[in-house]
């Protein structure tokens, strides 16, 4: 089952391996260090389009940090 907790341990790790540091990732997508901070302590979830620009810097797969992957094509859940 696709969850919220997750989501948010899939985008804190891209976060982490992604080579760059907090404020690197900040200035690109154009918010605050501390909001990175959040995502990666999962106190708060970007906004869908913050959300879109930190997939496109980090350089992953959207379905994988949704977990599309848990859902077959029927969208009925497959774990």
């Amino acid at each position: 089952m696709i969850t919220l907790e997750k989501i948010q341990i899939k985008l804190a790790e891209a976060i982490r391996n992604s080579g760059m540091t907090q404020k690197e990732i900040a200035e690109r997508i154009g918010v605050r260090r501390q909001q990175i901070s959040y995502y990666i302590h999962g106190k708060k979830m970007p906004a869908i389009d913050t959300f879109a620009k930190l997939i496109a810097v980090l350089d992953e797969d959207p379905a994988d940090i949704l977990c599309l992957d848990e859902y077959d094509k029927d969208n009925t859940p497959t774990k």
